[in-house]
């Protein structure tokens, strides 16, 4: 229940990044989602494999909760960091108007 919430966040400031910056909003908040499990799968392959070479058969006895608690942080940096690195690409590129709204009273 936790990932979901997660993925529900992630997908939710890609969102709302494409729409500050009028592109595709759906595709980016997909790409978040996509991006937190590719740094997941990841690093989770390369701490098994210092871990296996360290302690053999240290992985097979942990418990799978604790592991992906374990792996978690990992995917959060790796979606955070393709979202800066988006985000100062778009803003350099990209200048946005913002509309001044007048009050009449």
């Amino acid at each position: 229940m936790l990932g979901l919430v997660l993925l529900y966040w992630i997908g939710k400031y890609y969102y709302k990044l494409a729409e500050k910056y009028n592109r595709s909003r759906w595709g980016f908040a997909i790409l978040g989602v996509i991006t937190y499990y590719s740094g997941v799968i990841f690093f989770g392959l390369i701490m098994g494999i210092i871990t296996e070479i360290i302690s053999p058969g240290f992985i097979e006895n942990m418990d799978e909760f604790a592991l992906s608690f374990i792996i978690m942080p990992f995917g959060v940096l790796s979606t955070y960091s393709l979202y800066k690195l988006i985000e100062n690409r778009w803003k350099n590129k990209y200048v946005i108007h913002e509309t001044d709204k007048k009050i009449e009273l």
